[in-house]
């Protein structure tokens, strides 16, 4: 999968997503500075939310719209929508400030016409959020624009992930990735199951990876050792700014850090190789390797009182050991002399 410039594959760096969503509470100034904080933290990526409250919902008060058991009890959905949205005439500067930032920019188009939108803008990919996992009508309709589609898989059991993969195949688009995601704000960590991330890959071939909403570091951390290619995080200037997501949003010093241990992470994980590095292959120096621990003469059989597998590792390997217990020695060998071959 290719999405602007950057490459996510299995032996690519993990693809870094700081989600904007509603954290720029209602200002432009804030959504561009958002985006220049995202790249100073180590973002790869920015990414919008592109609806309104009326692509996305119906203003009604009848009891189905009321949000209930969540941080937003209180409010109905059209309210919640109309706070949180991104006002499309922002969308051109957005997009112009994260290509100035050197930043890739995308969306979650949440109907038809906000993915006309986007296309208008020429968008790199598309993101489907975890609730909109059912609409395939969506899906079908984001998956025959032929670019690589990111699907969040929050409320999806395996039935919702299987029409959502095939809907995307039956256009002609096999650009897909798959991330796991706890559609709870914040997310309970025992919750996360990055277990999945390794499920993802095998059954359905697909790159796999994060859209996370607990808190703190651990589960991207977790993840990138997994396997994960794509890890997205809310993002925030400053919690204290307020907005309907910013207490389960990271702010810049922590998406610094979060950024850091993944890199660190991706090290740590490596490649299969039983080769050693020259640092290792000096540590060798430290192994056990067989000595002379008492005086041997020319003639003399040696036994277990003459040879050890000691500490350092320049005499001979200790699998010679049980062959050199009685033989004859050729030369006279003194104590803490390396044992080589006679």
């Amino acid at each position: 999968m290719k999405i602007g410039t950057k490459i996510i594959a299995k032996d690519a760096p993990v693809f870094i997503i700081a989600e904007l969503s509603a954290n720029h509470n209602g200002s432009l100034e804030t959504a561009l500075e958002t985006i220049r904080a995202a790249k100073r933290a180590g973002a790869d990526a920015i990414k919008l939310q592109t609806y309104t409250a009326d692509t996305i919902t119906l203003d009604s008060d009848k009891e189905d719209f009321q949000i209930k058991g969540t941080i937003w009890e209180g409010k109905n959905l059209y309210q919640l929508y109309q706070e949180a949205y991104t006002p499309w005439d922002w969308h051109p500067a957005l997009f112009e400030e994260a290509k100035k930032q050197g930043l890739i920019c995308f969306s979650s188009p949440f109907d038809p016409t906000a993915v006309d939108f986007l296309e208008s803008l020429d968008a790199p990919a598309y993101k489907i959020a975890s609730f909109e996992i059912t609409d395939i009508p969506l899906i079908e309709y984001v998956a025959a624009k032929g670019k690589p589609i990111i699907i969040s898989t929050g409320i999806a059991e395996l039935a919702d992930i299987a029409l959502a993969l095939d809907a995307c195949k039956r256009m002609g688009n096999h650009d897909i990735a798959l991330l796991k995601c706890t559609s709870s704000y914040p997310a309970p960590i025992e919750e996360a199951n990055m277990a999945m991330i390794k499920d993802f890959t095998e059954r359905f071939g697909v790159i796999s990876g994060l859209s996370d909403h607990t808190m703190g570091s651990t589960v991207p951390i977790v993840a990138t050792a997994l396997g994960a290619k794509i890890i997205e995080k809310h993002f925030i200037l400053d919690r204290t700014i307020g907005g309907p997501d910013a207490s389960f949003s990271m702010d810049e010093a922590e998406f610094t850090q979060m950024v850091r241990a993944v890199r660190e992470a991706e090290k740590a994980v490596g490649v299969v190789d039983y080769t050693l590095t020259d640092k290792q292959r000096k540590g060798k120096d430290f192994s056990r390797s067989l000595y002379v621990v008492k005086d041997i003469k020319a003639g003399e059989t040696i036994t277990e009182a003459h040879i050890k597998s000691i500490r350092p590792g320049f005499g001979m390997h200790p699998k010679h050991y049980h062959e050199v217990i009685g033989s004859v020695a050729s030369r006279d060998m003194e104590r803490g002399e390396r044992f080589l071959k006679q």
